[in-house]
């Protein structure tokens, strides 16, 4: 089957030694234990996908997509007998036109890379995950990643005009368009965007371009002696509907974490710093308002500044939260949103449940649209596992977000690791909604088995 598979490819590689396998049967999830896979396809083109799905259709293979393996749910960690097929080397950038303000580009470029190309144009691609100097599109378009401009510019759904995808049986279908409006159909971009790979396997995308702020942006920072006020700021710059582009909190055990392995030089008393920027015509007033807000919740300390330099420092300890922690020990590193009203109530309520349980919680947040990152980092086990406290804790903590109203996964995906909590969030009747657009679209059941729902 494989030599029939490698007959029908226009390009690509095709890979079944086992030591080369084996560097693409997991992704950033690490606690997702990889199945055995048949070969890894490294595609070329959109026809190296589609004669890869039809071979697959036809003999019952199960198809694991992948990007450059960022995810943190073990949305592309390989099954058993599957075919990983990887888009990392579609990396055209088929256009970018700066008088439709948009970018059509396959799905292995790497997202910092589109931001590069619409910068050349006098343009901006908004969406900013943590990782966006090495995820790609492709995987972004996946889980709907959001990252640190999300608060003003939204989610990558929000970026996206149209995909070019490719269903189970190899057909490939467009879907969306060029236009600012468009409704008629469904709208199966958005349906295919967040899908984890299990409903058709994305190639290119139409993605939405903007027009860049006309200055640097003015960033606030502040230091808080308890994180329950620092959410009470955030909740307050919500109530008094100012708009920054960025809101960011770090806790007291990030920040000694990266203090500790960078030398900062930030005080060990800090129990949380929070990090805002405004952008646009009134950043200057927007900044000032969000100082008032830092200084009404009981900052501490509050700075605010307009020079880059500055920003990027502040921004850096931001995104080093999480290789600080995986320095410390193993990490399940975690993904829940609440309404932002309630987010004090969901960072005091983290605090008791790691004391509860015994177990040491890293926790960072887009505070701006509610959306947490708890890390829970433990020695490692002899046999690999997660220990009990630890699922315990992370069980407690997906159950409190939804009794306040939130959702067990802002960004990352249901992938492996959420799946168990799925239907307390959706519910039967949604979880069989699920199943049937999923039946239909994938009859054979080979896109990303054991993922998502």
């Amino acid at each position: 089957m494989i030599d029939e598979l490698a007959a029908r490819l226009i390009g690509g590689r095709l890979i079944t030694d086992p030591d080369v396998v084996d560097a693409y049967r997991r992704d950033h999830a690490h606690l997702v234990e990889p199945g055995v896979p048949l070969a890894v396809l490294l595609a070329d083109t959109v026809e190296d996908v589609s004669a890869a799905l039809t071979w697959a259709h036809q003999h019952g293979i199960p198809v694991v997509p992948r990007g450059s393996g960022t995810g943190l749910s073990g949305g592309a960690t390989a099954t058993d007998g599957c075919l990983i097929l990887s888009t990392a080397r579609m990396t055209t950038i088929r256009e970018v036109s700066a008088e439709d303000q948009l970018a059509v580009v396959e799905a292995g470029v790497i997202t910092a890379d589109v931001d590069r190309a619409a910068r050349e144009v006098g343009l901006m691609y908004a969406p900013d995950p943590s990782s966006f100097e090495i995820s790609t599109i492709g995987g972004n378009l996946a889980t709907n990643a959001g990252g640190l401009r999300c608060v003003k510019y939204g989610v990558t759904r929000d970026s996206v005009l149209g995909l070019e995808v490719v269903l189970a049986d190899g057909r490939i279908i467009r879907t969306g368009r060029r236009t600012v409006k468009g409704v008629a159909g469904y709208d199966l971009t958005s349906l295919f965007v967040g899908s984890e790979g299990t409903l058709g396997i994305i190639t290119s995308a139409t993605l939405k371009l903007r027009p860049p702020p006309a200055a640097e942006p003015v960033t606030v920072v502040g230091s808080f002696t308890s994180i329950r006020a620092a959410a009470e700021a955030v909740a307050g710059i919500v109530r008094q509907g100012l708009g920054p582009s960025l809101l960011e909190l770090i806790d007291q055990n990030t920040l000694r974490s990266i203090n500790e392995w960078k030398n900062m030089g930030l005080d060990d008393n800090m129990a949380a710093m929070l990090i805002a920027q405004a952008d646009g015509t009134d950043a200057t007033d927007c900044g000032a308002a969000l100082a008032a807000q830092f200084e009404a919740a009981g900052a501490d300390f509050v700075a605010v500044s307009t020079d880059p330099e500055e920003a990027a420092q502040l921004l850096e300890i931001r995104r080093l939260a999480l290789p600080a922690a995986e320095r410390l020990g193993r990490c399940l590193v975690e993904d829940v949103g609440v309404p932002r009203s309630k987010l004090p109530e969901m960072f005091e309520r983290l605090e008791q449940i790691a004391a509860h349980h015994q177990v040491r919680v890293m926790t960072v947040a887009h505070a701006g649209d509610g959306n947490l990152h708890p890390i829970f980092v433990f020695d490692p086990t002899g046999d690999g596992t997660v220990p009990d406290n630890i699922w315990a804790a992370a069980d407690e903590v997906f159950r409190t977000a939804l009794d306040l109203g939130g959702t067990l996964t802002g960004e990352h995906g249901v992938g492996v690791l959420k799946r168990r909590w799925l239907e307390l969030e959706l519910g039967p009747d949604v979880m069989e909604v699920h199943r049937s657009i999923k039946n239909a679209l994938d009859p054979t059941g080979i896109l990303n088995p054991g993922k998502g729902f």
